[in-house]
């Protein structure tokens, strides 16, 4: 895939022949400061905060220039150590000079478009810098390893396209998760507003008495598939594969029984198969519709998930959830609840649809635009 006007081969060298190498120095997490006189990188923020393109930087420090390592625009930093091979197969194009760049940071300097390499060695090289890298408890990425790396590079002028064309599409999506923050924002201050701050005459019943609570059943690994008529819930916040069969009705409530998101409350519009970590509602009650009902626990999820017990994979158990405790008005006003929550929730889901387009266009884009 390319822009309409280029042609021609990309010429393929090791990075070494095209980029210099250094580390940064210093900061450690104590030497970061909140009114700071220096914006500095530290090397962890690499795969938490930042993406393919730094801008706007995170953090400052007090520490004396002179004992730093300044950046200069078009730097290309990645991790020199980090836990797993994934997260250190992280590279960033610093767009500011003048930033001060923290130890375990690999410094890339190249006449080259720097924001064409990051998204190159991020996305269509990461898993070769993955495996580049060594280690056990540690990972380390070390410069000399960065060298071998081949790589094609078309002439200046289409990199600059190339780069450019990415970080418009990544600020849009950005925008995009801006967007759902705020709504997420929103809906969360409706929550308080409704259920918190007692607008409504409520009595209170223990969730056993609304509905009845199904864990899902277990499936094996081997008969699931990556697409599907009816997807498995399983314990976590996104499907766990797809089924041909279905254990669960739509418009059913589940909640997290076991895993990293044990408590996630989640509304299923669609048939699917409730996995072995997975509560489904059922049954409920005439006195309570349905998604005043998923409102409320969701409004409440953060008491859900304190309900958790065991290390490791935590799990919440059945008798501890039959007992959470449930505000309900009369039918009337979970009407106007359902209707004041509702619009706002159809919206989030459309605002989150049109971001997962916005990332699979990427994806492409990434796959096709890269030799």
């Amino acid at each position: 895939m390319r822009f309409p006007g280029f042609e021609g081969e990309w010429e393929t060298k090791k990075l070494g022949e095209i980029a210099t190498f250094s580390k940064g120095k210093g900061i450690s997490k104590s030497d970061i400061a909140e009114n700071g006189l220096t914006e500095c990188i530290r090397y962890g923020e690499l795969y938490t905060y930042y993406g393919e393109v730094i801008n706007d930087i995170k953090s400052k420090t007090n520490v004396d220039t002179s004992n730093l390592v300044l950046s200069e625009v078009n730097d290309v930093i990645i991790p020199a150590s980090g836990e797993t091979t994934i997260d250190i197969a992280t590279a960033s194009c610093v767009l500011k000079s003048g930033i001060a760049l923290g130890g375990d940071l690999n410094i890339i300097k190249t006449e080259n478009n720097g924001v064409f390499l990051s998204y190159y060695l991020n996305n269509k090289k990461k898993m070769e810098i993955a495996n580049l890298a060594q280690g056990i408890s540690v990972v380390h990425l070390y410069s000399s390893q960065l060298a071998t790396l081949t790589l094609s590079f078309p002439k200046l002028e289409e990199q600059n396209r190339i780069s450019t064309f990415l970080a418009l599409f990544d600020e849009r999506i950005q925008t995009q998760n801006k967007i759902i923050k705020q709504l997420e924002t929103l809906i969360k201050g409706l929550y308080q507003k409704i259920f918190e701050l007692n607008r409504f005459q409520f009595s209170i019943l223990p969730l056993k008495s609304l509905c009845t609570i199904k864990k899902g059943e277990q499936i094996n690994a081997s008969k699931l598939s990556e697409t599907g008529i009816y997807y498995v819930m399983n314990g976590g916040i996104l499907p766990s594969g797809y089924h041909s069969e279905y254990n669960s009705d739509a418009e059913i409530i589940s909640i997290s029984e076991g895993g990293n998101s044990c408590g996630y409350v989640q509304y299923n519009h669609t048939k699917f198969w409730s996995g072995g970590h997975c509560y489904t509602l059922n049954n409920i009650d005439k006195i309570i519709k349905n998604k005043y009902l998923y409102y409320y626990l969701k409004a409440n999820e953060n008491k859900i998930m304190a309900l958790r017990v065991g290390s490791g994979l935590p799990n919440i158990q059945k008798s501890t959830l039959e007992k959470f405790e449930v505000k309900i008005t009369n039918l009337y006003e979970q009407e106007k609840v359902v209707l004041a929550l509702g619009s706002l929730s159809t919206k989030i889901a459309v605002e989150s649809k049109l971001l997962e387009q916005y990332e699979i266009q990427k994806k492409h884009l990434l796959q096709n635009l890269f030799i």
